[in-house]
């Protein structure tokens, strides 16, 4: 299974354009911070993802803006170029 939920800051939005399909896209940077507990012991954790929402979601995604908080589900793939790796969004939800 294939599935990310991530409770995350919308850091950077970038411009809206469309797949071959004539579908919007629109690529984001999130930011995470938590605690968790990895071995008994409590981890701060602090880390940027970068990311895509593609269809209704990219409406969703504008309409959330820069610096608002959600819990967003999708899946990983590798970039198209085979380096690193997107959080393909395929929902949200604001805080």
């Amino acid at each position: 299974m294939n599935q990310l939920v991530l409770q995350a800051q919308l850091l950077e939005l970038g411009l809206v354009r469309y797949t071959p399909a004539g579908l919007m896209a629109l690529d984001c940077m999130l930011k995470h911070e938590s605690q968790v507990q990895e071995a008994g012991k409590p981890r701060k954790v602090s880390m940027e993802i970068k990311a895509v929402a593609i269809g209704e979601i990219g409406k969703r995604l504008q309409s959330l803006g820069v610096g608002g908080n959600a819990l967003f589900t999708g899946f990983l793939s590798a970039q198209k170029n085979g380096r690193g790796t997107i959080f393909h969004l395929t929902a949200l939800t604001p805080n």
